[in-house]
């Protein structure tokens, strides 16, 4: 499938969930990184993955902190970077911060390192 209808049925909600794991959301990261500024490929994936789990049934399973460092994380040392995401989320929030309901809902900045600008 490319990118094109990828895009297409996660923002209307076809797109089967077995394509939408871990790999799944990198790309979408990378397409949105790639086509738009930081900013709004950060608003966009954040904004899609929410209504996408809404759309779903499991809206408790998007967290936006950890979406939107990913993101961030992904435009600033590429798509390898994310194979640990859990280990390099671990670098900059502690397991209290990531634990924070606020955190699902908005975006709570690290606790332990600064996210690269």
């Amino acid at each position: 499938m490319n990118d094109d209808l990828f895009l297409q049925q996660i923002s209307d909600g076809s797109l089967a969930p077995s394509h939408f794991n871990h790999a799944g959301h990198i790309r979408l990261a990378r397409i949105l990184v790639q086509r738009y500024p930081l900013d709004d490929a950060v608003a966009r994936c954040c904004t899609l993955i929410a209504a996408y789990a809404r759309g779903l049934g499991a809206h408790d399973k998007f967290h936006w902190t950890v979406t939107e460092a990913l993101v961030r994380l992904l435009h600033a040392h590429g798509p390898a970077a994310l194979e640990d995401a859990r280990g390099l989320l671990a670098r900059h929030y502690s397991a209290a911060r990531l634990a924070d309901a606020a955190g699902r809902t908005r975006f709570l900045a690290p606790d332990l390192l600064p996210l690269p600008a």
